[in-house]
Parts: C-alpha cells; structure tokens; sequence
C-alpha cells in the first residue's frame, strides 16, 4: 500500500499572507491615484485641508485589499514601523515624501516624488515622512498618496535603532489605520 502525503510544500513554492503580488499592489495604487485625480472620490475629501495633522480615507475595502488616500503635513513621521503580515504598495499623487528605510544594517534615504510609486514587501521596516519643502518654494497644495495593503492592514510594529546599531521592536498595535495615521 502506497501513501502520498499531498501537504509536502515544494521548496520552490513561496507561502504569501495574501493572492496579490507587489506589482499588483502597485497597479492598484497607480489605478486608484487616477481616480483622486480625475475627481472620482472628491465626495470623500475634506473642505480644507488639515495642516497640523496627517488627514486619510479609505477608499476601497474588500477581503483581499484595503486602498487609503493619505495627506501629509510637515513635521510628522509616522515612525519606524512595519505592516506586520500586509504587503503594501504606494502612489505619490503630489508632493514629496521622504522615507526612511532598515536595510538591516543602517536606514537608507530615498524622496519619492510626485507620480513615484513604492512597494513594500514583508519584514519592510520604514518610516516616511513629507519631504521637505525647498526654501523659497513652498507647498501651494497638500502632499498626498495612496496607499495599498494586502490583505488589509490589522496591525503594525513600531522599531526603534539601538545604540549598537540593531534594530529593536517597541511595540505592537492593532489597527485598520494607515501609516500610523492618527484616527
């Protein structure tokens, strides 16, 4: 008598908490930035926008994907964080975000601009912020994005850099919230 054990996984085969792909992620955002922009989703947005504190929406939710459209001020990072098990992904729709991401090593500095897109595997430990206005040049509009999380986002761990150059959990929360937006 013969047995096969069908739960064997191949090695070549990758366990993922969710069917999308980053780039999936990516085209998600990328749809869902036109649709701000081309005013599908103006019922959703603010009469003035929030300057003292970061403003968002969510503006697609189902069991595989959650979309967010996210303003940012000056001044608030959301801190070093993870998405705990969601893959994300983000579209910048105008301004400029800095991030600051763990390369395991050392935090590692990009900008993304106006129309750059960003997806964030597993494990990615950042923190993003508005960039930084040129002197003489500020923002006559606010600095937004669009975020997405698969599956949706229920939690997220927040890190801080030690002393000795590694990389320390300070805690977890649960939360349906963006990038640590503020409820």
């Amino acid at each position: 008598m013969s047995h096969t054990n069908t739960s064997v996984i191949s090695p070549a085969v990758s366990i993922s908490p969710t069917p999308l792909r980053s780039a999936d992620l990516l085209h998600i955002a990328d749809r869902a930035a036109a649709e701000v922009l081309d005013g599908s989703h103006d019922a959703l947005l603010p009469a003035v926008w929030p300057t003292a504190e970061r403003w968002s929406t969510r503006i697609h939710a189902d069991d595989d994907v959650d979309v967010w459209l996210i303003s940012w001020v000056p001044d608030r990072s959301t801190e070093l964080h993870d998405h705990a098990g969601s893959l994300g992904a983000l579209t910048v729709l105008s301004g400029s975000l800095s991030e600051f991401r763990w390369t395991g090593e050392e935090l590692a500095h990009r900008v993304l601009g106006t129309g750059d897109q960003a997806a964030f595997p597993l494990g990615w430990v950042h923190d993003v912020t508005r960039a930084i206005d040129p002197p003489g040049e500020p923002r006559s509009g606010p600095t937004l994005s669009v975020h997405a999380y698969s599956p949706p986002l229920t939690a997220m761990s927040y890190y801080e850099v030690t002393d000795r150059g590694t990389l320390r959990r300070t805690r977890s929360e649960l939360t349906d919230l963006p990038e640590g937006a503020p409820a």
